[in-house]
């Protein structure tokens, strides 16, 4: 890759985080510096390329739900996990009712959105809703090659604080059935998930992972590649919100943003991309992160389409 072509993209693309505003629906997350771009490239063989503000620091928030849903799959078999959750892209919002209600299976859409996440969470084994977000913070840490992931405690109590939208998700599948546990502990869990903390090159190694079908950068089996598959499949189709379809278009890599502005990225069987750009889109994804990965695809012919 050429680093100087990849700087006059940052460069370029920059701009476009005047364009973009940060998610204030979660408070803590209003504080965020909007003009904040970064950029970490890794390939298969684990080497890097880092732009920008690669080392600041974000939460991963919707991130989180790639290794929640692993974990979900690590766990229970494809049958059982599509009794609860469904594999279908949305246009609805990613904390929308109303498929729940509306369909007849009652069964979140697809596990990247919040009922759906907040699903897969529930199958993930441990007995306790803590023992399920520690096994799922484990698998992170292992894959990222970075044990000092933790959770940012300020974000965690605003999320909790605002999380009325997913507790109304929640206490719905409850009574459904989808959900068999107490909600509460559940969503705690959650919240503390999506308040994990990481920089580019933490997501970067997640890509990496799922770029070498279930391989760490280290070296290390997690997955079987059918899994990964899997999820690089919803990802592609619901990874990016309800903006996944001109995601797809524009980009054309398996992909998973967060509110905080992070956006992972896939290019199967050849490298993995990490960017942080806090200003967003109407979708709730990062506005100069999806210019510049339009603008590394073309560069680079990532997509997979």
């Amino acid at each position: 890759m050429d680093k100087s072509s990849i700087e006059e993209l940052m460069r370029k693309n920059a701009r476009h985080t005047a364009q973009g505003v940060v998610a204030s629906y979660i408070p803590e997350l209003k504080k965020q510096d909007p003009s904040l771009l970064g950029l970490c490239l890794m390939d298969t063989d684990g080497q890097t390329l880092s732009f920008g503000d690669d080392r600041s620091r974000f939460t991963v928030q919707s991130i989180v739900k790639v290794p929640v849903l692993l974990a979900a799959l690590l766990d229970n078999s494809l049958e059982r996990l599509f009794q609860k959750i469904n594999i279908s892209p949305t246009a609805d919002g990613f904390n929308s009712i109303v498929s729940l209600e509306t369909k007849s299976d009652k069964k979140p859409l697809n596990p990247f959105i919040n009922s759906g996440a907040i699903a897969a969470l529930s199958m993930v084994a441990g007995e306790r809703p803590e023992d399920k977000f520690e096994r799922v913070l484990a698998l992170f840490r292992r894959i990222a090659q970075n044990p000092r992931i933790a959770v940012n405690e300020a974000v965690y109590r605003s999320e909790k604080e605002t999380g009325d939208r997913n507790r109304a998700l929640a206490y719905y599948m409850k009574s459904t059935g989808i959900l068999e546990c107490a909600v509460e502990p559940l969503l705690d869990a959650y919240f503390r998930l999506c308040s994990l903390e990481a920089d580019c090159h933490d997501i970067a190694h997640l890509g990496c992972f799922l770029a070498r079908n279930g391989v760490t950068a280290g070296g290390e089996r997690l997955a079987e590649p059918g899994t990964c598959r899997l999820i690089k499949a919803v990802m592609a189709t619901c990874g990016m919100y309800d903006g996944s379809g001109d995601f797809a278009a524009m980009v054309g890599i398996p992909a998973k943003s967060g509110v905080g502005g992070g956006i992972m990225g896939v290019v199967p069987g050849r490298c993995s991309v990490g960017v942080l750009g806090p200003a967003l889109d109407e979708h709730g994804n990062s506005l100069a992160g999806i210019m510049l990965l339009h603008d590394l695809s073309e560069l680079f012919d990532w997509s997979i389409y």
